[in-house]
């Protein structure tokens, strides 16, 4: 082969190289908010949701990144673990797991959420998923010895499968009527403001820190 077409050979080769790379650079960092009512933006208008609110966050911050809104509002635990596998697809660099509040609010065992989490968070290790587990807190009402059940299970699991904890979801917003839907339960649109004020700092730690991020 003569020099020349050596030399366009190479080039050629280069140039491939190099469009696979900047192609790979171009895919925004993915991830997926998976939860209940509470990631599925329950009683906000459009753009006032958690995921979409948290991607402008991190984008305004240098952050290439897409945030899919996976929650669905009633869901429980079980009903996360049952459609995890399709709700998060493949390509996911990080899920935000929320779920549990609507185990809480019915009274179900913190056993079986436990069991569910457990599930979960194994599957996603499986997939070589990184996570940050959002925690929730059981209302005092339903008595000490459910609410220190309860309370465990989110830090029990982060410690079993080293990952992140951002200890309570609606940290500054529960209790606060002024950051309140009218049920009192569900963040309005400056509540929203306010969680992803806070829970930022972790998500860029980890977008930092995982493959691909930055």
């Amino acid at each position: 082969m003569s020099f020349k077409r050596r030399f366009a050979a190479g080039l050629i080769l280069f140039l491939a190289i190099c469009g696979v790379i900047s192609s790979a650079r171009a895919e925004p960092f993915k991830i997926v908010g998976f939860g209940d009512s509470l990631m599925a933006g329950f009683g906000l208008g459009p753009g006032d949701g958690f995921t979409d609110k948290l991607q402008a966050a991190l984008r305004a911050k240098g952050h290439d990144v897409s945030v899919s809104d996976a929650g669905v509002s009633g869901d429980t635990s079980s009903g996360g673990l049952a459609r995890l596998d399709w709700s998060v697809p493949d390509g996911t660099q990080l899920v935000i797991l929320e779920l549990g509040a609507n185990d809480m609010l019915r009274g179900i065992s913190p056993d079986i959420t436990r069991k569910n989490l457990d599930e979960m968070l194994g599957k996603l290790k499986q997939r070589k998923i990184a996570v940050l587990l959002a925690g929730m807190r059981a209302a005092p009402n339903l008595g000490a010895d459910y609410q220190s059940a309860f309370d465990a299970v989110f830090p029990d699991l982060a410690k079993k499968y080293d990952v992140a904890l951002y200890p309570f979801f609606l940290d500054g917003v529960a209790g606060q009527p002024a950051l309140q839907l009218e049920d009192g339960l569900h963040p309005n649109a400056k509540g929203v403001d306010l969680m992803v004020e806070r829970i930022l700092p972790t998500v860029e730690k980890l977008i930092t820190a995982a493959p691909g991020g930055s």
